[in-house]
């Protein structure tokens, strides 16, 4: 019998590039033993205090609701709550373009089949130390120069990958396979290029 790969993913709900990361994640996971625990990080922490055209201020906001209201349905409903959650919150976000979050939390808690009344979390400060301290322990796993999403697949951790579009079968396997392989050495630190195009959605 196969065993497992324990993987830990920290995404905040508003970052298309952690939308991105963890269709390519589900996609190993369907094809191999993955057993992946979703966790909340946030860019309205990660960027407190910086200065940004509003646009992304804005989209911070949004996401500092996005990731409260994730913090609460996984306090009060269990772990197992915050993957049907966070994929009915992205196909809102992400696939739809929408910007109303009201209606973004009201539509994804009906799909997650969770209460109706958890989106008053997403406007307190209740979860917000759970929301930090989940923050804070992805961070730990990489350093402070890093955003969504973070990945750890036993002690290795790393920022990313920053990946469009989503790639898919034995390409999706064998970019983890590489990924996995470069975090896994001790030395190694950073690999990057220009973007050249923005999240390919599909």
């Amino acid at each position: 019998m196969t065993r497992s790969t324990a993987v830990d993913f920290w995404f905040d709900p508003g970052c298309p590039w952690s939308w991105m990361t963890s269709r390519w994640v589900d996609e190993v996971a369907r094809l191999r033993p993955l057993d992946v625990t979703w966790r909340i990080m946030s860019l309205a922490v990660l960027n407190e205090g910086a200065d940004a055209p509003s646009e992304r201020l804005e989209m911070w906001v949004r996401s500092r609701r996005y990731t409260r209201l994730v913090a609460a349905a996984a306090d009060r409903h269990g772990q197992e709550a915050v993957k049907p959650l966070y994929d009915a919150l992205g196909t809102r976000i992400h696939l739809g373009g929408s910007t109303d979050a009201d209606e973004v939390i009201a539509g994804a808690l009906a799909e997650a089949g969770l209460p109706a009344d958890l989106a008053r979390f997403a406007d307190t400060d209740e979860y917000d130390a759970a929301v930090r301290t989940s923050h804070d322990e992805g961070l730990a796993r990489v350093g402070q120069d890093v955003g969504t999403p973070v990945i750890a697949v036993g002690e290795s951790a790393f920022f990313g990958p920053v990946i469009s579009p989503a790639p898919r079968g034995e390409e999706a396997v064998a970019l983890w396979d590489g990924v996995v392989a470069v975090a896994a050495y001790e030395g190694f630190f950073e690999l990057k290029r220009s973007r050249t195009r923005g999240p390919v959605f599909d």
